[in-house]
């Protein structure tokens, strides 16, 4: 059977099963990448803002979460869900065992990890907005509310976003890990199609050209976005 049949869209083709696998690795790349933006502006807010015990919960766990393996968090949060709610759910009258979803799991997970490097990047994107600017809309009259949204909010992600261009690349990859929940993204299609059909080179070149293509194209967007956010401060 030829490599061309194999990957195809016909009866016995892994065409459809490997675009299957793309849109789910996209699904828990943009999910866990989300979580993790929400988690790191909580967290910036917290190290910038916050009293001591913020700041104090706040260092931990970017130094807790940045000095685990990614795999290993997926682990923990993975296993460490089912040895809570099992138990729980017994308690309550419910029999065997109790997990997640692995798509829950794997980018609860994700986004847990890739919160730490958000948390950091948006506190130096808050630092680099420049103090002046602030102080002339205060002067202006504008609310907090208004300040943030205006002012505050757009200079800080103009400043974060190739940061954050650089943590969305490192997430797409991490994506890969949460096969091992039982989801079948990217990875875990293109392991089972070089089982069934002897053919590993293949179905794992074609992996890599999907991870490539996504990157490509998600990459051109945060440039072409940040080109936006960017315009007027360039020089002519």
């Amino acid at each position: 059977m030829g490599s061309g049949f194999v990957l195809g869209f016909g009866e016995n083709g892994w065409g459809p099963l490997l675009l299957h696998g793309a849109l789910m690795t996209m699904a828990v790349a943009l999910t866990g990448f989300g979580i993790g933006l929400l988690i790191g502006t909580i967290g910036a807010w917290a190290k910038l803002k916050g009293g001591y015990f913020s700041r104090s919960l706040a260092d931990a766990y970017t130094t807790i979460l940045r000095g685990i393996p990614d795999l290993l968090v997926i682990y923990l949060f993975y296993f460490g869900s089912s040895a809570v709610l099992t138990p729980l759910g017994a308690f309550f009258g419910a029999s065997g065992f109790i997990s997640i979803p692995g798509f829950l799991a794997g980018s609860l997970a994700i986004g847990l990890v890739s919160g730490a490097y958000q948390t950091e990047v948006m506190r130096g994107g808050y630092r680099a907005v420049s103090s002046g600017e602030i102080e002339a809309a205060i002067a202006s009259g504008m609310s907090q509310l208004t300040l943030f949204r205006r002012i505050v909010a757009p200079l800080v992600l103009r400043h974060a976003l190739p940061g954050l261009g650089n943590v969305w690349q490192l997430v797409l990859k991490e994506s890969a890990l949460v096969s091992v929940t039982g989801l079948v993204e990217i990875l875990r299609t293109a392991q089972i199609g070089a089982g069934s059909t002897g053919q590993p080179f293949t179905f794992f070149l074609v992996a890599a050209v999907l991870y490539l293509v996504i990157s490509s194209v998600s990459g051109w967007l945060l440039r072409r976005t940040e080109w936006r956010l960017t315009r007027g401060t360039r020089p002519v």
